[in-house]
């Protein structure tokens, strides 16, 4: 019989979190029926929430001691600490990564397990179909992530992929390998590679309360996932410094000829301004980027935690 393992992030979910028990307890049940097939282990992870979560963690963990456990954050760490922290608390033969908004349908459990037994995959994830309840703009900017990283990265992400799936322990173990400090799970997990299939299915409504992700939260976590497994951004400033190094020659020539042809300099201050302000905009922006990867790699070299846990059981 496997263990089976859930790593649950949370950020004050103080509702969603009876309810994800009961409903994926179900499932459990009928995994087991007629014969035991599984033994599940619940690692909730309080990601700093500022409600009852934690509260509803600890219930859970007395009702169930052998079979729920927690981990709550000294403070709010983000769903990548988290989901790392769940991890890592894993001891499954098998680890499942499920959001607690039941919006990641349980149902698919019994299935994932048994593409991994039966097939020999080693990781069964999951994509969404369509987005519903999603704004169009959120949307048409999920599409737009997908398609720009999957041209300029090495590693292929699946567009619309969740972080739901199931995985191996040999997985488990070698994505806890990597030691990196600026994590973006998504492409991590393609990135190690291993015999991976997905599964499709309609999205789901939230079980009980709302989502935390701002747009800015969403755009600042594309960011990072881009400059985590591309260096595109990189070439692009230096494309953009050489073309504009390129006009600023021909400029120059064209000066010199004017003023020995016609006489005189050029007239104009107004557009000498407006290529200062060019020339300007270009050199920060390519800073910008530049800075960007410095400010990663200075968190990488700092060694700090991922996270910092205040209380488990």
């Amino acid at each position: 019989m496997k263990k089976l393992s859930l790593v649950v992030p949370c950020y004050n979910e103080e509702e969603s979190i009876p309810l994800f028990y009961r409903t994926v307890s179900k499932v459990i049940d009928s995994m087991n029926t007629p014969t035991p097939t599984v033994t599940p282990e619940y690692i909730f992870v309080d990601d700093g929430s500022s409600d009852h979560t934690l509260n509803e963690m600890k219930e859970l963990h007395q009702k169930y001691p052998e079979t729920v456990h927690f981990r709550s954050f000294s403070r709010n760490f983000g769903k990548e600490s988290a989901l790392a922290a769940g991890l890592q608390a894993t001891t499954g033969d098998v680890v499942a990564v499920m959001d607690v908004d039941l919006q990641d349908p349980p149902e698919l459990l019994p299935k994932m397990l048994a593409l991994i037994e039966n097939d020999g995959y080693d990781c069964v994830g999951t994509i969404q179909k369509e987005r519903r309840g999603q704004s169009k703009l959120r949307a048409f900017l999920s599409t737009s992530f997908y398609s720009v990283i999957n041209k300029i990265s090495d590693v292929r992400i699946e567009p619309n992929a969740r972080d739901y799936r199931l995985m191996t322990r040999q997985f488990v173990d070698t994505v806890l390998s990597l030691p990196e400090f600026n994590r973006f799970s998504k492409g991590i997990f393609s990135w190690v590679g291993y015999k991976t299939t997905y599964l499709a299915y309609e999205s789901q409504p939230r079980a009980a309360g709302t989502t935390h992700w701002s747009l800015k939260q969403l755009f600042s976590y594309s960011i990072e996932g881009i400059i985590d497994f591309s260096n595109a951004p990189l070439r692009l400033a230096t494309w953009v410094g050489s073309i504009s190094f390129i006009l600023s020659i021909i400029g120059l020539i064209f000066v010199i000829v004017r003023a020995l042809t016609v006489g005189g300099s050029v007239a104009g201050w107004p557009s000498l301004v407006v290529i200062l302000l060019l020339v300007g905009g270009i050199q920060l922006f390519c800073l910008g980027i530049l800075g960007q990867y410095i400010s990663k790699i200075y968190l990488e070299t700092k060694h700090r935690p991922q996270y910092i846990v205040r209380e488990e059981k």
